[in-house]
């Protein structure tokens, strides 16, 4: 289970404020990728809190709850858009949602710590922590805050788009979905650079 260690290793250091930093929905065909920034208090606890994929869709709702209505916790999330996903594609776009989100913040971190490799691009001083988001608490709870916001908002998109399932499948390509994208074709919050969607948005000789 994720904790403070790493947390506690940058205090050692000299920084005060610790930013933990996640993001969700890299991969989807559809949707927005989310991403989200905590600070947590030495002295929040949740004993389930954890990687937002190891957790039940019930689980990561009261999680969410509890850390979204503590005062105590410091929390931020911002979305990067379909289009701009083609327009810059993915992975500056999960760039630039991390940092919208540790921008967004109520106060300035000394330090993020973020989930996966280094950042390019990102004004805060950081560091990357491979599959951070089931070793420090504070990525962890952004893991879980970038995660049902952006369940939350696919929930939207499929009330204006039904037949393409994404309140099941939030995006992702599942047999399902892709039958979808074969009868329908791609609607507005499709990533038109995302295989196989590229292909269905291909003109025909």
């Amino acid at each position: 289970m994720p904790d403070f260690v790493f947390e506690d290793e940058l205090i050692a250091r000299g920084y005060t404020l610790v930013a933990g930093v996640d993001e969700a929905g890299r991969g989807p065909l559809a949707g927005p990728v989310s991403a989200a920034a905590a600070i947590l208090p030495r002295s929040f606890s949740c004993s389930s809190l954890d990687d937002s994929k190891k957790l039940s869709k019930k689980r990561r709702e009261e999680i969410y709850k509890t850390l979204t209505e503590d005062d105590s916790v410091v929390w931020a999330v911002a979305c990067v858009e379909p289009a701009e996903i083609d327009r810059i594609n993915i992975l500056r776009a999960t760039h630039r949602a991390m940092g919208l989100a540790l921008e967004a913040l109520g106060v300035k971190p000394d330090i993020a710590l973020i989930d996966g490799l280094p950042v390019k691009g990102i004004s805060f001083p950081h560091e990357a922590l491979v599959k951070g988001d089931g070793l420090s608490l504070s990525i962890a709870a952004a893991s879980v805050i970038a995660k049902v916001t952006r369940d939350r908002i696919m929930l939207k998109i499929d009330e204006e788009f039904p037949e393409y399932g994404f309140v099941r499948n939030q995006g992702y390509g599942t047999r399902e979905h892709l039958n979808s994208l074969q009868k329908y074709g791609p609607c507005s919050y499709h990533r038109r650079s995302f295989q196989p969607v590229s292909q269905l948005c291909l003109p025909l000789e």
